[in-house]
C-alpha cells in the first residue's frame, strides 16, 4: 500500500493548442471558393468544391471547441500572437464557401443568413486583431532586426479578406452602399498595412537572408494580401454596378483591371523568389510543421485573383495560370494535409515548438 501511495501520479500531456492552427480552415475553404471561381469547368471539380466546404466547416466547429479548451493569448508571444489573424480568416472562408456552394445544400436564404453571421463577427474580430496585434509589437514586444517574418502579415490580411467576402454580400442586403463602401475602406486598411510589412520583410531577408528553416513557409504569406486584393478588386468592382453612381461604377471596373494586372504580376515575381529559396532550403532540410499552410491559402487566392481577371479580360493565357495555380494549390493541400494528420496522430504537432526566430525576436519587454 505504501508503494502504491508513494508511486508519482501518472502525467497527463499538456495539449499546445494556438490560432496557428486555423489556417489549416482557411487552406482548406479556399480550395472549394477557387475551385467555384475557376473560368474554365472541369468535370468534378464541383464536387471537389462542395468537399472541400464541408470539411472545412467541420474543422471550423472542432477548432472552435478546441480553442475554448485549450486556447491562451499567447499575447506575450512575439510570433504566435500574428497568428490570431487566422481564426477570423477561417470563419469568413467558410462564409463564403456556404454562400458559393452551401447555398445548393442549404437553400440560398440559409446560406446568405450563415454568411452574413460568419462575415460579421470574423469582420470585426479581424479589425480588433488588426490594430490589437500591431499595438501590442508596438508597445510592448522587444523584437531584432532579424525579426520580420511573413506571419506578420497575417493581422493585417484579415480587412481584405473582409472586403471580397462583403463584395458577395452587397446584393443580399438592403444598405448596399454603405457595405460596399466600408468593404473598399477595409480593403485600403489591409493594402497599405501590408504594403509596410512587405517592405520589412524584404529589408530583413536581404540582411539577414531567411532564417529557421521551419519559418521558411511563411514567405509565401506575402501571396496573401496580393492575391485576395485582387480578388477583392474583381469583387467589388462587380458589387459596384448598380450600387455606385457614374464615373465610379464605371471606374471601380476599370482599377479592377488596371490595379489586378500590376498586382497580378508582383505575386508572381514574389511567388518565384520564394519558390526559389523554399527549394534552397529544402535541400538543406524543411521540417514539416503548420506554417507548411503557408504554401495553401495565399497561392488560392492568387487563383482566385487570376479567375477573375481572367473572366473580365476573356484572357485565355490568365485562363489557363488560374488552372495551373489551382492545380499548385490543389496538390499542396493534399500534401499538407497528409502531413498534418500524421503529425498528429503522433502528438508532434501537439507539443510546444522551439523558438522559430532568434532571441531578439522572443524577448518581451517586463
Amino acid at each position: 500500500m505504501t508503494a502504491l501511495l508513494e508511486r508519482p501520479a501518472r502525467t497527463v500531456p499538456t495539449i499546445v493548442f494556438g490560432p496557428n492552427w486555423f489556417a489549416g480552415v482557411m487552406g482548406t475553404g479556399i480550395l472549394a471558393t477557387a475551385a467555384v471561381s475557376l473560368p474554365v469547368r472541369v468535370p468534378g471539380l464541383h464536387a471537389v468544391a462542395t468537399f472541400a466546404w464541408a470539411l472545412a466547416a467541420a474543422l471550423l466547429v472542432v477548432l472552435v471547441v478546441a480553442a475554448l479548451r485549450h486556447a491562451t493569448t499567447y499575447a506575450d508571444d512575439p510570433v504566435m500572437a500574428q497568428f490570431w489573424g487566422a481564426p477570423p480568416m477561417a470563419l469568413m472562408t467558410v462564409g463564403a464557401g456556404t454562400l458559393l456552394i452551401g447555398r445548393d445544400w442549404l437553400g440560398e436564404p440559409a446560406a446568405v443568413a450563415v454568411d452574413l453571421v460568419l462575415w460579421t463577427v470574423g469582420t470585426v474580430l479581424g479589425l480588433v486583431v488588426a490594430v490589437a496585434v500591431p499595438y501590442r509589437m508596438m508597445t510592448r514586444h522587444r523584437v531584432g532586426p532579424d525579426a520580420a517574418f511573413g506571419g506578420w502579415l497575417m493581422p493585417v490580411v484579415s480587412p481584405m479578406v473582409s472586403a471580397a467576402g462583403g463584395a458577395l454580400l452587397v446584393p443580399h442586403v438592403s444598405a448596399r452602399a454603405e457595405l460596399l463602401l466600408a468593404c473598399y475602406a477595409m480593403f485600403g486598411i489591409s493594402l497599405f498595412a501590408a504594403v509596410l510589412v512587405i517592405g520589412q520583410l524584404w529589408g530583413r531577408l536581404v540582411l539577414h537572408q531567411a532564417g529557421p528553416a521551419r519559418m521558411v513557409p511563411t514567405l509565401w504569406i506575402v501571396l496573401g494580401p496580393l492575391g485576395q486584393s485582387v480578388t477583392a478588386a474583381h469583387l467589388l468592382g462587380r458589387a459596384s454596378e448598380g450600387v455606385l453612381a457614374e464615373p465610379y461604377a464605371t471606374g471601380a471596373q476599370l482599377a479592377a483591371v488596371l490595379y489586378g494586372v500590376p498586382a497580378l504580376g508582383f505575386a508572381l515575381f514574389w511567388a518565384a523568389l520564394a519558390a526559389a529559396i523554399t527549394v534552397r532550403t529544402a535541400r538543406a532540410g524543411l521540417p514539416f510543421s503548420l506554417t507548411w499552410w503557408s504554401f495553401t491559402f495565399p497561392v488560392g487566392t492568387v487563383a482566385t485573383g487570376t479567375s477573375g481577371l481572367a473572366l473580365r479580360t476573356g484572357s485565355a493565357m490568365l485562363a489557363g495560370l488560374a488552372v495551373m495555380l489551382y492545380a499548385c494549390l490543389l496538390a499542396a493541400w493534399a500534401v499538407v494535409a497528409v502531413r498534418t494528420l500524421r503529425g498528429v496522430r503522433r502528438g508532434d504537432l501537439l507539443k510546444p515548438a522551439p523558438p522559430a526566430i532568434g532571441s531578439a525576436q522572443a524577448r518581451v519587454e517586463e
